[in-house]
């Protein structure tokens, strides 16, 4: 009788090998076993990233930065990164944006995929030099960090037309300009993404991440890593 039970035993286990044994195999075969910590993270991250809202791609621009050199949209194919609109002698929300930008800048420095782009909507004052030492004293020292300057008008019109960031002239503003305090997260592809918020119970999407919020700047750094993954 126990052999009979071995033998029984020793029948199931031959159908099954023959049965799943192909299966492991191509499985292994196609990294779909056996992952790696990193490899499932990655996995996880890519998930993530397609949660990510989408919006419009960002128009072509051509504008020169603080070191006096041309940046287009090919300085930033298949990289990450993050835009704002501000000037240097901002009196208000500008520093405190750009201390924020700095943070990002400090947990993404290592990578060469990932940007920023700073537009100035003060472009008769923020000639090249103003920037550079703007950017100094702020400690902006990536090097996909460009501050850019060029014509007014080119420069509202991709703001107030392309990021839909609104920028303008004002004299009774401090400083004589006014503009939001948004920040615009740019995908691999050049489109805008960002992410659903819950307030009051209730999911909202969000277009752009408020730079002048800790916990939306916490939320962009989060968003940045997933489509650094992606």
């Amino acid at each position: 009788m126990k052999n009979k039970s071995y033998i029984g035993i020793a029948f199931i286990i031959l159908i099954f090998g023959i049965y799943a044994l192909p299966k492991i195999v191509n499985a292994i075969k196609n990294k779909d076993v056996v992952k790696t910590k990193k490899e499932l993270e990655v996995l996880d991250a890519k998930k993530g990233a397609a949660n990510l809202l989408k919006f419009e791609h960002i128009p072509n621009f051509s504008f020169t930065n603080q070191d006096n050199k041309i940046i287009t949209n090919k300085e930033y194919e298949n990289k990450v990164f993050v835009v704002e609109f501000f000037f240097t002698n901002c009196p208000t929300i500008c520093p405190i944006m750009n201390t924020n930008m700095v943070k990002i800048q400090n947990t993404f420095s290592k990578n060469k995929n990932f940007g920023i782009l700073s537009f100035s909507i003060d472009p008769e004052r923020d000639n090249p030099e103003q920037l550079k030492k703007y950017a100094l004293k702020k400690g902006a020292v990536m090097d996909n960090w460009h501050f850019l300057t060029g014509d007014i008008e080119a420069i509202y019109e991709i703001s107030n037309k392309g990021f839909k960031l609104y920028a303008g002239e004002n004299e009774a503003a401090e400083g004589g300009f006014e503009h939001s305090g948004l920040f615009a997260l740019i995908d691999k592809n050049g489109f805008i993404r960002s992410r659903k918020i819950e307030v009051g119970g209730i999911e909202n999407p969000i277009k752009f991440y408020d730079g002048l919020d800790d916990k939306q700047v916490e939320m962009i750094k989060e968003d940045i890593a997933l489509l650094l993954n992606e």
